[in-house]
């Protein structure tokens, strides 16, 4: 590590490429080969026009996004800091839009009108910083964990906590395992984690256990050090627990099941979970099959649920396929999609050779690659909703629920601020980075919509 105002010279750079153990290295390198023309690639395509799309489109968006910061703590010990997570979901009234759209002069004032946000904060102790009478800054973030989840959620709807351990019973009632994780207290690590719901005292030590504890995500705070990964963790796990808190809200108000049809959900970054906290993906993924194949019998047609990926390996891929040997850009159509199964997956983009497919325990749904009309590059990911649309052996259109509605609605969505970017996401992204409407009632929103649609 350098010191204080010191910079390195080219110097080094120079003698780690030379190196012959650098070289060694490289030379066993495992190379994929690019190919400039791949018949069985270019077959794989297919054009918006050959796929299935339902006449009722969704005139409702709901977006997901959130953000973390760290700052320093001002405690007295050194390296103190917490972690100021936000999570807004912003509603698009795609139909207010449209209505806009005709007009000669749109009016800044009304096309404001045409989305409403809200936004959820919380605050994290992280290295350093010890909350009442905890004996560690591990054990305060425990609790703030708890305490955040209990007392956070939108007004009409229920808290974080109340769905949290609605999907904790899911796991314990059909995804129970016989290994269970350690205790989070210390000087009891050596016990296995006892499982309860709310607030409870460990059986072993004597000290409070909560139902949060499960997620695990206090095994990655750095006791010594910044807690960034930690606290995007954090981010990312509640992110997933406001959009099934909102799912759930959707079936539990009287009359609301029914306009799912006209919904469409869209979500940041993949649908999945990682880390400590990947075991809510196959509850998350139990629970919206269950609540699909309740609105479906009313509906006739499936959830449309779609997260995007903005950066990474598959964004990556795209852009690389998307341009020729010479660096001639669009060589891949507009309004066309390319959908990836295991083997693509596997051999061009996360290189493995295990028999276990892409994502299993962590993902709930599918990614594919699409080119909007705009030549915007988008990888959506779009929920699976029953055992044949998830398994990536192969990757048949009709594997991707309601892909025609999802390539037309990113043709409309697409934004001309920012390059392969949806506008949900950039307006959910600037709420969750200002968040200007903190504890906003957006389920009264989303119904007053409602019932000027049925009643318009």
């Amino acid at each position: 590590m350098s010191f204080e105002g010191e910079f390195a010279s080219y110097e080094p750079l120079r003698r780690i490429l030379e190196s012959n153990k650098v070289k060694e290295l490289q030379e066993r390198f495992k190379i994929r080969e690019k190919v400039e023309e791949d018949d069985d690639f270019n077959e794989k395509i297919i054009h918006i026009n050959e796929v299935r799309k339902n006449n009722l489109k969704p005139d409702l968006v709901i977006a997901f996004d959130g953000s973390n910061l760290t700052a320093k703590a001002m405690n007295g010990y050194p390296g103190a800091e917490f972690g100021y997570i936000t999570v807004a979901s912003v509603i698009i009234f795609l139909s207010k839009i449209a209505k806009l759209e005709k007009e000669k002069f749109i009016d800044p004032k009304k096309f404001r009108e045409t989305e409403e946000a809200a936004t959820i904060d919380t605050v994290f102790p992280g290295c350093n910083v010890i909350l009442d009478n905890e004996k560690s800054a591990k054990a305060s973030l425990r609790k703030a964990l708890f305490e955040s989840l209990a007392n956070t959620g939108f007004d009409g709807g229920e808290s974080l906590l109340e769905t949290y351990e609605y999907l904790f019973s899911i796991k314990r009632a059909n995804f129970s395992t016989t290994k269970l994780p350690k205790s989070p207290i210390e000087d009891y690590a050596d016990q296995d984690m006892t499982y309860g719901m709310g607030e409870y005292t460990c059986p072993h030590s004597g000290e409070s256990l909560y139902s949060t504890d499960a997620l695990r995500l206090h095994e990655l705070m750095n006791p010594g050090g910044s807690n960034g990964e930690m606290f995007g963790q954090i981010m990312a796990t509640i992110e997933k627990l406001v959009f099934v808190n909102f799912l759930r809200t959707f079936e539990k108000v009287d009359g609301w099941l029914s306009t799912l049809r006209r919904v469409a959900f869209i979500l940041d970054g993949p649908l999945a979970v990682f880390s400590t906290s990947s075991w809510l993906a196959k509850v998350i993924s139990y629970e919206i099959k269950r609540i699909n194949h309740l609105q479906k019998k009313i509906n006739d047609t499936d959830l449309l649920i779609v997260g995007i990926e903005k950066s990474g390996n598959f964004f990556n891929h795209f852009l690389e396929i998307d341009t020729t040997k010479d660096g001639i850009t669009d060589k891949f159509p507009e309004q066309s999609v390319l959908l990836l199964d295991d083997d693509y997956i596997k051999n061009n983009i996360i290189f493995s050779e295990s028999k276990k497919p892409y994502g299993l325990d962590t993902y709930f749904g599918r990614k594919f690659f699409y080119k909007t009309a705009s030549g915007q590059k988008i990888v959506p990911v779009i929920a699976s909703y029953n055992d044949y649309e998830h398994d990536l052996r192969t990757a048949n259109p009709n594997q991707f629920a309601r892909l025609g509605d999802v390539m037309e609605l990113l043709d409309k969505l697409v934004s001309n601020q920012y390059p392969n970017s949806i506008s949900p996401l950039i307006s959910a992204h600037a709420e969750a980075a200002l968040p200007l409407n903190l504890g906003k009632r957006i389920f009264e929103d989303i119904a007053r919509e409602i019932r000027e649609t049925t009643n318009g």
